[in-house]
């Protein structure tokens, strides 16, 4: 008799149940969070550094001497930069490891943030900033991956959903960091401080183990178990309780296994309208989070802010960031990923098109912070949906390309918004934004599947 049919566990040769089946059993620790706590981490400051230009492209603009053309084409570098680090680092990731890859992405953002103090000329300024895309690029695959094969199914959404809350946080920190530093020592020192930065939390991460369920799926069965039993005895120290008994788990379907090449199977019947979701889905919700968000402080500058007072007001506004991933967490997990990521973009759509049309400070504050809670909530969404769609052989494979999608509309947006602020002013930049999320909310509701509670294993079937 199948030992899985008779138990519902899913076991290796031998009858012992495989590395699936033991992390699902593991109970919420210490441990885990901690794992988690360092991931976020680093998660936390590439998003200090993604955020910068949002606060400092006036100061450039104004050193430089930029057109507003030249403008949308600095703020597309590192839109390009992630494109090609979400493509590199996710097929890397599902081939050499999470943790070899996810090293790597800091220094390489870490080492373009400090060259980026010392640019001399726009072209090179563009250069560090394309640099500074590919490792942060290249991280989000990996955190994606890493986290959703480490904790348990019953909380999965939620703290990848945390984790991409941390960006919120990060936008914060940015413009206060912004705030304080550039009135006084000037946008270069900025990008000093933050890549600086990146070498104490790469000390840190050196730590994190490897994903045991990546180690299993690549045959390096000896490794797998060594971190699975250190796993498995960190958590007993951390809960100071015996293990519970193994929960069950699903094999991954016949016809997944025999499609080897990780880009191969994002196309394969059993993804391929999965794929066309998640493709869209990123494509058409960047283009309007970054559409907007590139711009908004330039648009305040033409309401009559100042530089130093709209990064302020910019850095206000994001606040609302903070509960809308919050928020975004628990509905994750209460009402499920599928009708969670649809509510958040079509609220992200109509607070869009009400922040374009608002007029004075307490309107604009108001119906911007509003904005942001969606917007920052809709983030966390993407990033706690994507991972589970696909087997663990081409998970960070398919974030990666979904990221990719993204970027491209990430790099459309800010080029399209200033002639449309152009020819029809600042309100059509917020129409777009708008359409985009509406877009992307449609995809979920008619090609998206549901995740939550769902062993990776069962949902890859």
């Amino acid at each position: 008799m199948d030992p899985t049919t008779a138990t519902g566990i899913e076991r290796a040769e031998g009858g012992a149940p495989t590395v699936a089946a033991r992390l699902e059993r593991l109970p919420m620790s210490g441990y885990q969070r901690r794992v988690f706590g360092v991931i976020a981490s680093a998660w936390l400051v590439d998003q200090i550094d993604v955020a910068l230009l949002t606060f400092l492209l006036g100061s450039i603009v104004a050193e430089f001497g930029l057109s507003p053309a030249e403008a949308g084409q600095l703020a597309a570098m590192t839109f390009a930069g992630q494109l090609v680090g979400n493509i590199l680092a996710g097929t890397a990731s599902d081939r050499f490891g999470r943790k070899t890859v996810f090293q790597v992405t800091m220094v390489v953002w870490g080492l373009a943030s400090l060259a980026a103090a010392a640019a001399w000329s726009l072209p090179v300024l563009m250069a560090c900033r394309f640099l500074i895309g590919v490792g942060v690029g290249g991280e989000a695959p990996v955190a994606q991956a890493m986290v959703s094969e480490i904790v348990p199914a019953s909380v999965r959404g939620k703290y990848i959903a945390i984790m991409e809350g941390f960006w919120a946080v990060g936008y914060v920190l940015s413009g206060t960091i912004s705030f304080f530093l550039l009135p006084y020592l000037g946008w270069r020192a900025v990008f000093v401080v933050v890549g600086l930065l990146s070498l104490v939390v790469l000390a840190v991460r050196r730590a994190m183990p490897e994903s045991p369920r990546w180690l299993a799926e690549r045959g390096r069965h000896a490794e797998a178990e060594a971190v699975m039993a250190g796993m498995e005895a960190a958590v007993v120290r951390a809960t100071g309780r015996p293990l519970p008994p193994v929960a069950p788990s699903v094999a991954p379907a016949p016809e997944a296994r025999a499609v080897g090449n990780p880009i191969a199977t994002l196309f394969a019947p059993a993804y391929r309208r999965r794929t066309v979701m998640a493709f869209g889905l990123w494509f058409f919700a960047l283009i309007g989070f970054f559409g907007l968000n590139s711009w908004i402080a330039v648009l305040l500058k033409e309401k009559g802010f100042s530089i130093i007072g709209s990064v302020g007001f910019v850095t206000l506004i994001n606040i609302g960031g903070i509960p809308g991933f919050a928020t975004a967490a628990v509905l994750l997990e209460r009402l499920g990923r599928k009708p969670t990521t649809a509510l958040f973009l079509v609220c992200a759509a109509a607070t869009a098109w009400v922040y374009g049309s608002a007029t004075g400070e307490t309107g604009l504050f108001v119906s911007g912070f509003v904005m942001q809670f969606f917007m920052f909530g809709m983030w966390s969404c993407l990033y706690a949906y994507t991972p589970e769609l696909y087997p663990t052989r081409a998970r960070a494979t398919g974030a990666g390309f979904a990221s990719a999608f993204g970027r491209i509309g990430a790099i459309l947006g800010p080029m399209i918004v200033p002639v449309l602020v152009r020819d029809y002013g600042t309100a059509a930049a917020f129409q777009v934004g708008a359409g985009g999320f509406l877009i992307a909310a449609l995809l979920v509701l008619t090609l998206g599947i549901e995740t939550r509670g769902r062993v990776l294993e069962a949902v890859s079937r």
